[in-house]
């Protein structure tokens, strides 16, 4: 598949939303109820589960993250595919 670098980057610009990635990263997936506890508990964010909603759709738009429902639940994962194809031409 092919990302768009400019999509890719904006995502990627936002620290709260690095902050997501990085806690998509150290686990294999979560509910948005589990990620917005994370980063309100370990990074001491004040944010909302609408605004980390809104963050998600950012990056799921750039292919940073995927969501698949689990019964009623949400479930969100890091995929680092398009990151890997990013920099594939710099690092290679």
């Amino acid at each position: 598949m092919n990302w768009d670098k400019d999509t890719i980057f904006k995502a990627l610009g936002d620290s709260t939303r690095r902050l997501i990635l990085d806690e998509l990263s150290e686990r294999k997936e979560l509910t948005l109820y589990e990620l917005t506890a994370r980063l309100i508990m370990k990074h001491d964010l004040s944010i909302s589960r609408q605004a980390i909603a809104k963050h998600l759709t950012t990056l799921e738009n750039a292919g940073l993250v995927k969501s698949k429902r689990k019964g009623k639940y949400r479930v969100i994962m890091f995929n680092n595919e398009p990151l890997k194809n990013l920099l594939k031409g710099w690092i290679e």
